[in-house]
């Protein structure tokens, strides 16, 4: 009996359409290949003209291998036989004595391309939500389905190696430009033009053959040594491996037997477990972006600078009608003209562009505050103007309409003092720059009502953001987390350690930005307005270095001048690393500042679990994914370690390192079960 796969005879075609159990996206599991085979096995009997594949979810084609069963499998030998079964599978699919064409629409992914690239010919949809893409090492693998081997012929193997090293994905013009899809059609020709792909018999494609000049093999140990600082930038060795493997394997034109070998290795590396944890993570964020509709059509924003503008465009940009209000035309003006070049970097095509643009409505006077269904509040970081918006908002927006506010540090309790109801107010807070931080806070106050936080949450969704809840209490999750962090490493410079070998201990334990850098890019204003405003509640000593650079209007990266220089293209001038005190323990500082931080949100009920500190640090600051986030990180060395590591710089630096009451409660870093996709 089929449980997964659906087999149907028609016109001397066979036609197999997945749509697997249980689960709102297919996914290959072993249990989905093993039925796919069977069903290989009898088409292959019969007298056919040709075979289809297509997916039976409107959500997509196929999203990939089973990433739960990844967890599951400890012995790098299992692994290997895993992906040989996909191996075998698809080496049956393309063996088969008639033609076999994919059928693909929204995701095509992982396993999913590599099914589609075992087929003869691929047709995608001619829609927006199409992409393709093998996002491998996005899990700290690489292909494991013989993709290292059937991608370069088909694309060539410079455009091969790009997407396999970076794990984009690609629109269906890109991939027919590529070269990865044969057609592109419209949803409603589908099976026409299948039928039409089989009737042809045309050869399969291949690349030309310039496009496969750089995989001669004369050539490719060069290409391997132009990619490798490239890669470097974006990967080390020691924390990321899978992209290095991927060049290896390219190199060597390894078989399939290695392919798999490599990847069973990987599989069970603690890179890819910790980058597993990690995805499976945002996912669960994503379910709770789905669980409830949000009945929202129009969103007004209040404020068009940095933060209001970019949020306004990313909600436009996803679909929503828009208005951006600010008092000041020239502030409008300028968002604006940032969103036309946005749109037309993402978009490309002018219809699109102008759709987009005609989606955004600058605002001077708020007259969009009578048709929003939620209202985004984005003006200055300070209480008493807050305040006095919210009220006024209160008075003009509809019943119904959702009222937001995009505070990083101010408790939601503060602000909503000034509403008649303050049980229809709840946080939002992005992080900067929004169109690439994938996490928005979904705060929580003493009043905000259960509506109102899921409706928060199903828009977080809808814009394609994660949303993780958190309680109202100074700098939330994150900017709680990461401040002392950053005013450690602030005193390390006041200390006499220069700013490139702080950012360079960061860097290296696996950080994607040294705290310095961080700092000056988030902007060094903002850094002593939210350091100020939790310097009373934690207890943080506000260093007086960055009061200083602030007064002499040094903000970092946006005023070309911070505690680095800045080109007049925002590019960082790196000043050579110096030798330090060996007995000035740097990583140590600024690591166990920001793990003690965790551990005090996690105990105080910041958010719900070890999970959520994980999740809140990797999408919203970039912790170090192969690591897994904090709490991941505090499993694998052990609490007790860590606290005693704390109090040891404790004595020697002070107070603030004294170890959380939260380091003695065990129960604490307990894992929740992840439920299925």
């Amino acid at each position: 009996m089929s449980q997964h796969w659906r087999l149907e005879y028609t016109n001397d075609y066979a036609m197999l359409t997945l749509d697997v159990a249980g689960q709102s996206a297919n996914v290959l599991s072993q249990e989905v290949l093993n039925e796919f085979d069977r069903h290989l096995g009898e088409i292959e009997t019969k007298p056919l003209k040709g075979l289809i594949i297509r997916s039976g979810k409107a959500s997509g084609f196929i999203a990939g291998a089973d990433v739960r069963e990844f967890v599951t499998i400890t012995d790098p030998l299992r692994a290997t036989e895993l992906a040989s079964l996909g191996q075998q599978v698809f080496a049956h699919l393309a063996g088969l004595s008639f033609p076999s064409v994919a059928v693909i629409h929204g995701f095509c992914l992982g396993g999913g391309l590599e099914l589609a690239l075992a087929c003869t010919y691929r047709l995608a949809y001619e829609d927006a939500v199409t992409r393709l893409g093998l996002p491998e090492v996005r899990l700290g693998i690489h292909p494991g389905f013989a993709g290292t081997l059937r991608l370069p012929p088909l694309v060539g193997d410079l455009s091969a190696l790009d997407m396999m090293l970076t794990g984009r994905t690609v629109s269906v013009r890109e991939a027919r430009r590529l070269g990865l899809v044969d057609e592109i059609v419209p949803e409603r020709h589908w099976r026409h033009a299948a039928e039409a792909i089989l009737n042809r018999h045309s050869p399969r494609r291949k690349a030309a053959w310039y496009r496969r000049v750089p995989g001669w093999k004369p050539l490719r140990p060069l290409i391997v040594r132009l990619f490798t600082p490239r890669v470097r930038r974006k990967a080390r060795p020691d924390h990321y491996p899978a992209p290095w493997r991927i060049l290896e394997l390219w190199r060597d034109r390894a078989t399939a037997e290695q392919e798999a070998r490599s990847l069973g290795e990987l599989l069970v590396s603690r890179s890819s477990r910790n980058l597993v944890h990690v995805f499976l993570l945002g996912e669960e964020l994503k379910r709770a972006g789905r669980a409830q509709a949000h009945n929202i059509e129009h969103v007004h924003v209040v404020g068009a600078g940095v933060m209001g503008a970019d949020i306004a465009i990313w909600v436009a940009h996803k679909g929503f009608r828009v208005s951006l209000q600010d008092r000041e035309p020239e502030i409008l003006a300028r968002a604006m003209k940032k969103a036309h070049g946005f749109f037309k970097s993402k978009l490309k095509e002018p219809r699109a562009v102008q759709e987009a643009m005609d989606r955004l409505m600058p605002d001077l006077d708020g007259h969009g505050l009578k048709r929003a269904d939620l209202v985004i509040e984005a003006i200055v970081e300070k209480l008493a103007p807050k305040r006095e918006l919210f009220r006024m908002l209160e008075r003009q927006v509809r019943p119904q309409a959702l009222l937001a506010s995009n505070t990083s540090s101010i408790p939601l309790e503060e602000i909503g003092q000034a509403l008649q109801d303050p049980g229809r107010l709840v946080g939002l807070h992005f992080f900067n720059p929004v169109a690439k931080m994938q996490l928005v806070e979904i705060v929580r106050g003493a009043n905000t009502s259960a509506e109102a936080m899921a409706r928060a949450r199903a828009f977080t969704g809808a814009i394609e953001r994660l949303p993780l809840d958190v309680k109202s209490s100074p700098g939330f999750l994150v900017n709680r987390i990461l401040m002392p962090y950053l005013i450690e490493a602030v005193r390390l410079v006041e200390e006499g350690v220069s700013i490139a070998t702080i950012d360079e201990a960061a860097t290296e334990f696996g950080m994607p930005m040294g705290p310095i850098e961080l700092a000056d890019t988030v902007g060094l204003d903002i850094c002593l307005s939210v350091a100020e405003e939790l310097s009373g509640p934690l207890h943080i000593e506000v260093p007086e270095n960055l009061r200083e650079l602030v007064s002499q209007g040094h903000l970092g990266r946006k005023t070309g001048r911070g505690f680095y220089q800045f080109d007049s293209r925002g590019r960082r001038e790196t000043p050579a690393p110096t030798k330090t005190a060996a007995d000035i323990p740097i990583t140590e500082r600024l690591i166990l500042r920001l793990l003690n931080e965790a551990m005090a949100c996690l105990r105080e009920g910041i958010v719900a679990d070890a999970d959520a500190v994980d999740a809140g640090m990797v999408y919203g600051t970039g912790f170090a994914p192969f690591l897994g986030g904090p709490m991941h990180y505090v499993e694998s060395l052990g609490a007790t370690g860590i606290s005693h590591s704390l109090y040891r710089l404790s004595q020697e630096y002070g107070s603030r390192f004294t170890p959380d009451p939260g380091w003695s409660q065990p129960e604490l870093l307990r894992r929740r079960p992840i439920d299925k996709v």
